[in-house]
Protein backbone atom coordinates (compact mmCIF):
# COMPACT_ATOMS: atom_id res chain seq x y z
CA UNK A 1 0.00 0.00 0.00
CA UNK A 2 3.21 2.22 0.99
CA UNK A 3 4.74 1.55 -2.56
CA UNK A 4 1.13 2.35 -4.87
CA UNK A 5 0.73 6.03 -2.72
CA UNK A 6 4.37 6.80 -3.62
CA UNK A 7 3.38 5.75 -7.18
CA UNK A 8 0.05 7.94 -6.98
CA UNK A 9 2.37 10.79 -5.82
CA UNK A 10 4.68 10.25 -8.38
CA UNK A 11 2.01 10.42 -10.82
CA UNK A 12 0.35 13.51 -10.00
CA UNK A 13 3.82 15.48 -9.24
CA UNK A 14 4.30 14.78 -13.25
CA UNK A 15 1.18 15.68 -14.54
CA UNK A 16 1.25 19.02 -12.52
CA UNK A 17 4.78 19.45 -14.39
CA UNK A 18 3.65 18.80 -17.62
CA UNK A 19 0.12 21.05 -17.38
CA UNK A 20 3.09 23.90 -15.85
CA UNK A 21 5.23 23.18 -19.13
CA UNK A 22 2.87 23.73 -21.42
CA UNK A 23 0.83 27.13 -20.15
CA UNK A 24 4.96 28.83 -19.84
CA UNK A 25 4.96 27.56 -24.05
CA UNK A 26 1.63 29.44 -24.38
CA UNK A 27 2.45 32.48 -22.52
CA UNK A 28 5.94 33.07 -24.88
CA UNK A 29 4.16 32.03 -28.23
CA UNK A 30 0.92 34.79 -27.02
CA UNK A 31 4.61 37.38 -26.73
CA UNK A 32 6.10 36.55 -29.48
CA UNK A 33 2.68 37.36 -31.59
CA UNK A 34 2.90 40.40 -29.32
CA UNK A 35 6.16 41.13 -30.32
CA UNK A 36 5.12 40.34 -34.37
CA UNK A 37 1.94 42.63 -34.07
CA UNK A 38 4.18 46.08 -33.09
CA UNK A 39 6.01 46.45 -36.19
CA UNK A 40 2.25 46.28 -38.36
CA UNK A 41 0.01 48.58 -38.50
CA UNK A 42 -3.71 47.64 -39.06
CA UNK A 43 -5.74 49.32 -41.61
CA UNK A 44 -8.96 49.59 -40.25
CA UNK A 45 -12.57 50.18 -41.62
CA UNK A 46 -11.41 48.66 -44.83
CA UNK A 47 -13.91 46.25 -47.14
CA UNK A 48 -10.99 43.77 -47.15
CA UNK A 49 -10.61 40.51 -46.41
CA UNK A 50 -8.34 37.50 -48.05
CA UNK A 51 -6.92 39.07 -51.41
CA UNK A 52 -5.01 35.87 -51.53
CA UNK A 53 -6.33 34.93 -54.95
CA UNK A 54 -6.17 38.22 -56.19
CA UNK A 55 -4.29 40.00 -59.34
CA UNK A 56 -2.35 43.37 -59.28
CA UNK A 57 -3.69 45.78 -61.98
CA UNK A 58 -1.89 48.32 -63.45
CA UNK A 59 -3.01 51.58 -64.64
CA UNK A 60 -0.28 53.45 -66.04
CA UNK A 61 -0.63 57.58 -65.82
CA UNK A 62 2.58 59.54 -67.73
CA UNK A 63 6.50 59.29 -67.32
CA UNK A 64 6.96 57.93 -63.95
CA UNK A 65 3.80 58.04 -62.60
CA UNK A 66 0.82 54.99 -62.07
CA UNK A 67 -1.84 53.16 -60.31
CA UNK A 68 -1.65 49.99 -58.80
CA UNK A 69 -5.09 48.01 -57.20
CA UNK A 70 -5.19 44.93 -55.12
CA UNK A 71 -8.96 44.17 -54.81
CA UNK A 72 -9.47 47.19 -52.49
CA UNK A 73 -6.38 48.74 -52.09
CA UNK A 74 -5.93 51.71 -54.03
CA UNK A 75 -1.68 52.43 -54.56
CA UNK A 76 -0.55 55.86 -55.81
CA UNK A 77 2.98 56.23 -57.39
CA UNK A 78 4.74 59.16 -57.98
CA UNK A 79 1.70 61.25 -58.40
CA UNK A 80 1.64 64.34 -60.54
CA UNK A 81 -0.56 66.35 -63.11
CA UNK A 82 -2.94 67.30 -60.58
CA UNK A 83 -6.19 65.74 -59.64
CA UNK A 84 -7.16 66.11 -63.65
CA UNK A 85 -5.05 62.84 -64.27
CA UNK A 86 -6.44 60.87 -61.62
CA UNK A 87 -9.96 61.51 -62.08
CA UNK A 88 -11.13 58.28 -63.61
CA UNK A 89 -9.13 56.54 -60.78
CA UNK A 90 -10.53 55.61 -57.46
CA UNK A 91 -9.21 57.34 -54.15
CA UNK A 92 -5.60 56.14 -53.18
CA UNK A 93 -5.27 53.54 -50.40
CA UNK A 94 -1.32 54.26 -50.26
CA UNK A 95 0.84 57.08 -51.96
CA UNK A 96 4.11 56.17 -52.63
CA UNK A 97 6.55 58.74 -53.63
CA UNK A 98 10.00 57.97 -54.72
CA UNK A 99 12.31 61.05 -54.88
CA UNK A 100 12.24 65.20 -54.86
CA UNK A 101 12.05 66.06 -58.15
CA UNK A 102 9.36 67.51 -59.62
CA UNK A 103 8.37 64.70 -61.84
CA UNK A 104 8.02 62.72 -58.48
CA UNK A 105 7.11 64.85 -56.12
CA UNK A 106 4.04 67.71 -56.47
CA UNK A 107 2.74 69.00 -53.32
CA UNK A 108 -0.63 70.06 -55.52
CA UNK A 109 -1.12 67.07 -56.61
CA UNK A 110 -0.50 65.20 -53.08
CA UNK A 111 -2.96 67.59 -51.91
CA UNK A 112 -5.72 67.42 -54.53
CA UNK A 113 -5.72 63.18 -54.72
CA UNK A 114 -5.14 62.31 -50.79
CA UNK A 115 -7.82 61.65 -48.48
CA UNK A 116 -7.83 61.61 -44.55
CA UNK A 117 -7.36 57.92 -44.67
CA UNK A 118 -4.44 57.85 -47.36
CA UNK A 119 -1.65 57.11 -45.95
CA UNK A 120 1.85 58.62 -47.77
CA UNK A 121 4.96 56.46 -47.76
CA UNK A 122 8.25 58.59 -48.70
CA UNK A 123 11.54 59.10 -47.97
CA UNK A 124 13.40 61.70 -45.40
CA UNK A 125 14.09 64.64 -48.08
CA UNK A 126 10.50 64.20 -49.13
CA UNK A 127 8.72 64.75 -46.23
CA UNK A 128 10.87 67.45 -45.52
CA UNK A 129 9.27 69.49 -48.31
CA UNK A 130 5.52 68.26 -47.39
CA UNK A 131 3.23 70.82 -45.50
CA UNK A 132 2.31 70.00 -41.87
CA UNK A 133 -1.19 68.74 -43.33
CA UNK A 134 0.45 66.00 -45.56
CA UNK A 135 3.20 65.07 -42.93
CA UNK A 136 0.86 64.24 -40.28
CA UNK A 137 -0.22 60.93 -42.73
CA UNK A 138 3.61 60.53 -43.65
CA UNK A 139 5.20 57.23 -43.04
CA UNK A 140 9.22 57.93 -43.68
CA UNK A 141 10.82 55.14 -45.08
CA UNK A 142 14.96 54.59 -45.06
CA UNK A 143 16.67 51.99 -47.83
CA UNK A 144 16.07 49.07 -47.27
CA UNK A 145 13.61 49.56 -43.81
CA UNK A 146 10.27 48.22 -44.26
CA UNK A 147 6.64 48.87 -43.14
CA UNK A 148 4.22 45.97 -42.79
CA UNK A 149 0.33 46.68 -42.98
CA UNK A 150 -2.39 44.36 -42.29
CA UNK A 151 -5.40 44.62 -44.17
CA UNK A 152 -8.09 41.67 -43.76
CA UNK A 153 -5.97 38.30 -43.81
CA UNK A 154 -3.27 39.30 -45.49
CA UNK A 155 -0.58 41.66 -45.50
CA UNK A 156 0.74 43.95 -47.01
CA UNK A 157 4.67 45.04 -46.76
CA UNK A 158 6.45 47.95 -48.45
CA UNK A 159 10.34 47.97 -48.71
CA UNK A 160 12.37 50.81 -49.41
CA UNK A 161 15.18 49.91 -51.94
CA UNK A 162 18.03 52.09 -52.72
CA UNK A 163 17.79 53.96 -55.92
CA UNK A 164 21.05 56.31 -57.48
CA UNK A 165 23.31 56.90 -59.57
CA UNK A 166 26.48 55.50 -60.67
CA UNK A 167 27.87 56.96 -63.47
CA UNK A 168 30.45 60.33 -62.44
CA UNK A 169 28.87 62.32 -64.33
CA UNK A 170 25.45 61.54 -62.94
CA UNK A 171 25.92 61.68 -59.43
CA UNK A 172 24.79 64.89 -59.13
CA UNK A 173 21.35 64.10 -59.97
CA UNK A 174 20.62 61.00 -57.40
CA UNK A 175 22.86 60.49 -54.44
CA UNK A 176 22.94 57.67 -52.40
CA UNK A 177 20.66 57.20 -49.84
CA UNK A 178 18.13 60.35 -50.73
CA UNK A 179 15.49 58.32 -52.89
CA UNK A 180 13.66 55.39 -52.59
CA UNK A 181 12.74 52.39 -55.02
CA UNK A 182 10.02 50.06 -53.61
CA UNK A 183 9.49 46.22 -53.38
CA UNK A 184 5.80 45.72 -52.71
CA UNK A 185 4.48 42.52 -51.32
CA UNK A 186 0.81 41.93 -52.15
CA UNK A 187 -0.49 38.81 -50.95
CA UNK A 188 1.43 35.90 -52.88
CA UNK A 189 2.88 38.99 -55.47
CA UNK A 190 5.68 40.95 -55.40
CA UNK A 191 6.37 44.59 -57.58
CA UNK A 192 9.40 46.35 -57.87
CA UNK A 193 9.59 50.10 -58.64
CA UNK A 194 12.86 51.29 -59.66
CA UNK A 195 12.35 54.88 -59.16
CA UNK A 196 15.54 57.12 -60.87
CA UNK A 197 18.34 54.84 -60.56
CA UNK A 198 20.42 53.24 -62.43
CA UNK A 199 21.75 49.18 -62.87
CA UNK A 200 22.65 49.25 -59.43
CA UNK A 201 23.99 45.64 -57.35
CA UNK A 202 20.69 46.23 -54.72
CA UNK A 203 18.49 46.09 -58.36
CA UNK A 204 20.53 43.06 -59.91
CA UNK A 205 20.05 41.14 -56.38
CA UNK A 206 15.96 41.62 -56.51
CA UNK A 207 14.27 37.97 -56.20
CA UNK A 208 11.24 36.78 -56.78
CA UNK A 209 9.65 39.60 -58.59
CA UNK A 210 6.75 39.09 -60.27
CA UNK A 211 5.98 42.70 -61.68
CA UNK A 212 9.16 45.20 -62.30
CA UNK A 213 8.89 49.09 -63.41
CA UNK A 214 12.23 49.90 -64.33
CA UNK A 215 13.46 53.63 -65.79
CA UNK A 216 15.84 54.16 -68.55
CA UNK A 217 16.29 57.55 -69.64
CA UNK A 218 19.58 59.93 -69.93
CA UNK A 219 21.13 62.01 -68.93
CA UNK A 220 19.41 61.30 -65.18
CA UNK A 221 18.81 57.54 -65.19
CA UNK A 222 20.42 54.63 -67.00
CA UNK A 223 20.85 53.58 -70.51
CA UNK A 224 18.51 51.15 -72.04
CA UNK A 225 21.67 48.29 -72.52
CA UNK A 226 22.04 49.04 -68.95
CA UNK A 227 18.60 48.93 -67.67
CA UNK A 228 18.12 45.55 -70.03
CA UNK A 229 21.36 43.96 -69.17
CA UNK A 230 20.25 44.58 -64.93
CA UNK A 231 16.39 43.13 -65.65
CA UNK A 232 18.12 39.95 -67.36
CA UNK A 233 19.98 39.62 -63.93
CA UNK A 234 17.22 39.65 -61.89
CA UNK A 235 14.60 38.07 -64.23
CA UNK A 236 11.17 39.45 -63.07
CA UNK A 237 8.28 37.80 -64.67
CA UNK A 238 7.31 41.07 -66.24
CA UNK A 239 8.20 44.24 -66.54
CA UNK A 240 7.71 47.43 -67.90
CA UNK A 241 10.21 50.02 -68.79
CA UNK A 242 8.82 53.16 -67.54
CA UNK A 243 10.20 57.14 -66.83
CA UNK A 244 11.92 56.64 -70.60
CA UNK A 245 11.82 60.51 -71.55
CA UNK A 246 14.86 62.17 -71.67
CA UNK A 247 16.51 65.22 -72.73
CA UNK A 248 17.21 63.91 -76.12
CA UNK A 249 13.54 62.48 -76.46
CA UNK A 250 11.97 58.70 -75.98
CA UNK A 251 14.79 56.14 -75.12
CA UNK A 252 14.18 52.96 -77.09
CA UNK A 253 11.81 50.71 -75.64
CA UNK A 254 11.67 47.80 -78.57
CA UNK A 255 15.62 47.91 -78.27
CA UNK A 256 15.33 46.86 -74.50
CA UNK A 257 12.22 44.60 -75.16
CA UNK A 258 14.17 42.83 -78.04
CA UNK A 259 17.80 42.71 -75.74
CA UNK A 260 16.06 41.18 -73.11
CA UNK A 261 13.70 38.59 -74.97
CA UNK A 262 16.93 37.73 -76.98
CA UNK A 263 18.72 36.49 -74.04
CA UNK A 264 15.04 35.23 -71.62
CA UNK A 265 11.70 35.10 -73.74
CA UNK A 266 10.17 34.07 -70.73
CA UNK A 267 10.37 37.55 -69.29
CA UNK A 268 7.31 39.18 -70.22
CA UNK A 269 8.15 42.65 -71.99
CA UNK A 270 4.99 45.07 -71.43
CA UNK A 271 5.07 48.23 -73.45
CA UNK A 272 2.94 51.17 -72.73
CA UNK A 273 2.70 54.64 -74.09
CA UNK A 274 3.58 56.62 -70.97
CA UNK A 275 3.33 59.90 -72.61
CA UNK A 276 -0.28 59.62 -73.90
CA UNK A 277 -3.56 58.62 -71.69
CA UNK A 278 -3.18 54.61 -71.39
CA UNK A 279 -6.06 52.84 -70.91
CA UNK A 280 -5.88 49.95 -68.03
CA UNK A 281 -3.63 47.01 -68.44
Amino acid sequence: MKYFKLFILLIAICMYSCKSEKNETTLDNTDQTAVSEENTERVADMETSDFSNSNVTVKPISHGTLVLEYGTVIIYVDPVGGSEAFKDQQPPTFILITDIHGDHLNVETLEAVSTERSKIIAPQAVADQLPSNLKNQTYVLSNSETKNYAIGNTELIIKAIPMYNLREEALKFHPKKRGNGYVLTLGKERVYISGDTEDIPEMRQLESIDIAFVCMNLPYTMTVKSAADAVLDFQPKKVYPYHYRGTDGLSDVELFKSIVNNENPDIEVVLVDWYEKSDEM
